[in-house]
């Protein structure tokens, strides 16, 4: 109901300023001519482009994440040994998202408990993130500044229940698993 209300306000407001525009009586188009009640969606996408057209440009920074033009990287910079740090330098600016799995078998407020106390860890270390739980024992960090979800990863494989960090399909195991112990106990 809000939003017809709200279409119907702007479109109100949007018909002075159209009529006054740039067309003169008689030579309005045929959908400039119709009531307003009766414009159709095509109609309101129109007159959204004609308002527009005259509008200046966004700042850069004003754009939608999608249509930001991209930092350029110098990759004179990077260690390319590191491949996680070009990764991180690639995604700086951009957001991303990283699961974070509680290990266990946790009921879904314990791994909602669990997550909250790293998001708040992250938060204290200035690392921002969102946290949005997707499963009992699954939770979605997503990062505005994507460069900061290798540090959180960092943070996130040394807590006691973190069984594994998924960022970009890269699976990290938590230090204190069991799997994780047998796999370095092998390597040694």
């Amino acid at each position: 109901m809000h939003k017809h209300l709200l279409v119907v306000l702007l479109i109100a407001s949007l018909s002075c300023f159209v009529e006054a525009k740039k067309f003169k009586e008689g030579e309005k188009p045929a959908w400039a001519k119709k009531n307003i009640r009766d414009y159709t969606d095509a109609d309101l996408e129109r007159l959204l482009d004609q308002w527009d057209e005259d509008e200046e440009p966004l700042e850069p920074d004003e754009l939608p994440e999608h249509l930001r033009p991209a930092e350029p990287l110098d990759m004179s910079k990077l260690d390319m040994t590191n491949p996680e740090n070009i990764l991180k330098a690639s995604k700086k600016g951009k957001t991303l998202m990283t699961f974070v799995t509680v290990n266990g078998n946790p009921s879904r407020a314990e791994a909602e408990e669990i997550t909250k106390l790293w998001q708040t860890s992250l938060w204290n270390s200035h690392i921002q993130a969102e946290r949005y739980m997707i499963d009992d024992n699954r939770a979605i960090f997503m990062f505005k500044e994507g460069s900061q979800a290798w540090d959180a990863k960092d943070f996130l494989v040394e807590q006691e229940r973190c069984l594994q960090v998924t960022i970009e399909n890269k699976d990290y195991k938590g230090k204190h698993n069991k799997d994780a112990e047998e796999e370095a106990k092998d390597e040694l």
